[in-house]
């Protein structure tokens, strides 16, 4: 077997997880959590390749040689930014769902819009023939008024 570093392993353990968790759920939160444990794996992973055995930080000093690239972890600080927002969007998201619909479960959520787009269709259904039949009352009593003439 060859030799990976632990800590792939368990990067990959803990995106599996979040990936996991984003599509078993139902349940908005939920699926933010795992979401975000998908991103630390992938935070984890690019630190880990960044990874230079024996490696210092990359500050010019005598006697030091082998220096870490910088790169990945700037990218990894630019990442973290990006998911806390991402995150507080998400969250945002999910109280105004939950204003909306009563819940913060997918399933009832959508039954919920489904719902209300067939009362609507219902209603103005109702409306359309009501006015069709207004059209027509209206359009009788013209022809009657003409004939009476």
């Amino acid at each position: 077997m060859t030799d990976i570093p632990y800590i792939f392993w368990f990067v990959f353990v803990l995106m599996v997880i979040g990936l996991y968790a984003v599509i078993s759920h139902g349940n908005l939160v939920k699926k933010l959590i795992g979401l975000n444990l998908f991103q630390i794996g992938v935070f984890m992973f690019y630190i880990a390749l960044g990874k230079v055995e024996d490696g210092r930080a990359p500050i010019v000093e005598e006697g030091v040689e082998v220096y870490s690239h910088p790169l990945p972890h700037v990218l990894i600080l630019t990442a973290i930014v990006v998911g806390i927002a991402t995150t507080s969007m998400g969250l945002a998201l999910v109280i105004r769902i939950h204003e909306a619909y009563g819940t913060i479960e997918e399933d009832e959520a959508i039954a919920r819009d489904d719902a209300a787009e067939r009362d609507g269709a219902e209603r103005d259904g109702a409306e359309r023939d009501g006015a069709e039949r207004d059209d027509a009352a209206g359009r009788d009593a013209l022809r009657d008024g003409e004939a009476a003439s």
